[in-house]
């Protein structure tokens, strides 16, 4: 998004550098889902539509159907025109994730960053999100930045990050066949997961 410039080396989108894009164009590029939802007093259509000010109400819907919150949304008494309060705390967490990955399915950005999407929520809205992002991934460059590390099984590239090092890099099944830090920390995360469950 160059908040900063690279000292050395280039980062291209589409083969084109970066440093070749005005800092406002390159940002219209990019999608955002964040740990903090942002949604504004308004009704629900309003902020979905957020993403892109010019969709037509089916539109909407659709991106709604795509992050798997359009059922939740038919069952409220005024459906897409329920006005959110100030803050946005009468719908859950995971529901304003979902809304807040509408509205990044509706802008339809080319690269994608989803920091931290799945973390205050439990493991069942989890598994609902992790659908939504999958949706919304979907063609795009992500970067996902996650400690659950089920929301990551199946990136590309992973990389491992402690005290702000990379310390391992590679895929699910190569950073579990090097027997390291990544596969210490997903096996101590499912084995929580599977004591829980009991």
């Amino acid at each position: 998004m160059r908040f900063y410039d690279v000292n050395q080396g280039a980062i291209l989108v589409d083969g084109y550098d970066i440093k070749d894009f005005n800092r406002s164009d390159l940002r219209k590029l990019f999608g955002m889902v964040l740990q903090d939802t942002w949604l504004f007093n308004g009704t629900i259509m309003e902020n979905i539509r957020y993403g892109r000010l010019d969709a037509t109400d089916e539109e909407v819907i659709e991106a709604a159907k795509a992050a798997h919150v359009h059922h939740f949304i038919s069952t409220l008494p005024d459906g897409y025109n329920m006005v959110l309060n100030e803050d946005a705390s009468n719908v859950s967490q995971g529901q304003k994730q979902l809304l807040t990955i509408a509205r990044a399915i509706l802008a339809d950005p080319k690269i994608l960053i989803l920091d931290e999407a799945t973390s205050s929520v439990d493991t069942r809205t989890e598994v609902q999100i992790q659908k939504a992002m999958d949706n919304l991934m979907k063609g795009r460059t992500s970067f996902v930045i996650a400690h659950r590390l089920s929301t990551i099984r199946d990136a590309d590239m992973i990389l491992v990050m402690k005290d702000g090092d990379i310390i391992e890099q590679g895929n699910h099944e190569e950073l579990m066949a090097q027997h390291g830090f990544y596969e210490n920390l997903y096996n101590s995360q499912f084995d929580k997961t599977s004591e829980v469950s009991a």
